[in-house]
């Protein structure tokens, strides 16, 4: 078998509300770029990835992978990922490493999952991704720490979810804090809590907010500071489990992190950790460290979810629940449309593959709305309430 083409299209889907963090604000919508590759048996896999409009960098790799073997992956990830150093791209390689293993689970017969060593759970849980709003549903901005908490118990009412995480690092770090010790209040002390400001806030400030909410029992605190030292630094200082999804992000930080002490828990990304394999092989590293897992989020539509559903479903020490920015879309490129939360989880898809197909229709819709929207990557420092504004590591 071999790959004969590529195609690679950007699309995307409204959500409900424009998302706030502290480098800018989700206008109204995200955006994926949707792989697809094909084979001379005539098999197509699928793949995804974020950080805007990649269709030109997927087509500038196309040259390297046409010819290849989709079940060589270890040769695909030379020359796709690492041939020299300013080529090298994990975000394209996870997208890519996804579509193969549609690829080869389509031609075997069995879902993606089986490809990773066989799944220990049907299901993965998901929390209640809480994000400061504007324009939200019914209208009006999240102001104060009462509309996070009542959002998060409308999302536990119907979505089933037992665990949830703010976006933080938007409004000041008191009020933010205020929104777990209100969910704490209303949801009792099994309700999982969870904070990220993505670390802009400053040692000082991420240990006082710290101290605050250690009472809470919070099942971690993500990315509190700025880079390994600033996480160290916290994580001397606070008696809460620290995780990451920024430091590390890569095999090349994994080390150092490790043997500083920075974390106690990484999230696994299907990008970042260079595709479903990669993250087996962090996850083998964590289990030897004695770190615990769980799985970031990046705004994935159904295609991306599907796989890390599979990847998620085989690593039995994740027992944490996933990111999802997914509650927040109104709809999915996926035939079927989105993929339904049950009891605060979603099922795993039972292949062959990923266990996904496009709705070309919808893909066609969605696509045209990327190009009347734009790539909002291109302006990602922005708040359209705020025109002066721009990000400040460490200032709070």
């Amino acid at each position: 078998m071999k790959i004969v083409d590529l195609r690679a299209r950007t699309v995307a889907i409204p959500t409900q509300g424009m998302l706030r963090h502290n480098t800018g604000v989700h206008p109204g919508y995200l955006m994926r770029t949707v792989l697809e590759l094909f084979t001379d048996e005539g098999i197509v896999g699928l793949g995804e990835v974020g950080g805007g409009d990649q269709r030109a960098a997927l087509e500038k790799l196309k040259p390297r992978i046409v010819g290849l073997n989709p079940f060589d992956l270890e040769q695909l990830k030379l020359k796709a990922l690492r041939p020299i150093y300013y080529l090298s791209n994990a975000r394209l390689y996870g997208a890519i490493e996804i579509a193969c293993l549609d690829i080869q689970g389509k031609a075997a017969g069995v879902p993606m999952h089986q490809l990773l060593g066989g799944k220990v759970r049907d299901a993965i849980p998901m929390i209640a991704y809480l994000f400061w709003r504007y324009d939200r549903p019914g209208g009006g901005d999240d102001a104060r720490a009462e509309d996070l908490a009542d959002f998060c118990e409308e999302l536990h009412h119907t979505l089933g979810v037992r665990s949830m995480k703010l976006k933080a690092g938007v409004m000041n770090p008191w009020e933010e804090a205020r929104v777990l010790e209100l969910c704490r209040k209303r949801l009792g002390e099994r309700f999982g809590l969870r904070i990220d400001p993505n670390g802009v806030w400053s040692v000082h400030t991420a240990v006082q907010i710290g101290r605050r909410l250690e009472e809470l029992g919070l099942e971690y605190y993500e990315d509190p500071a700025w880079g390994l030292e600033g996480m160290r630094a916290v994580r001397r200082q606070v008696r809460i489990p620290l995780a990451t999804n920024m430091y590390p992000n890569k095999f090349d930080d994994l080390g150092p992190a490790i043997r500083l002490g920075a974390v106690d828990v990484i999230l696994t990304d299907l990008h970042y950790w260079e595709g479903p394999r990669g993250v087996k092989d962090l996850c083998a590293v964590c289990r030897t460290f004695n770190l615990d897992v769980a799985m970031h989020s990046g705004a994935e539509f159904g295609v991306e979810l599907a796989a890390m559903l599979h990847t998620a479903s085989t690593i039995p020490q994740m027992h944490l629940a996933g990111d999802a920015h997914y509650h927040y879309l109104v709809d999915d490129i996926i035939v079927g449309g989105k993929l339904p939360y049950v009891d605060g989880a979603i099922r795993v898809p039972d292949g062959p593959g990923l266990g996904v197909q496009l709705d070309e229709d919808k893909m066609a819709f969605y696509a045209r709305l990327y190009e009347e929207k734009g790539d909002y990557y291109a302006r990602f420092h922005q708040d359209p309430r705020r025109p002066d504004w721009y990000p400040k590591i460490g200032g709070l």
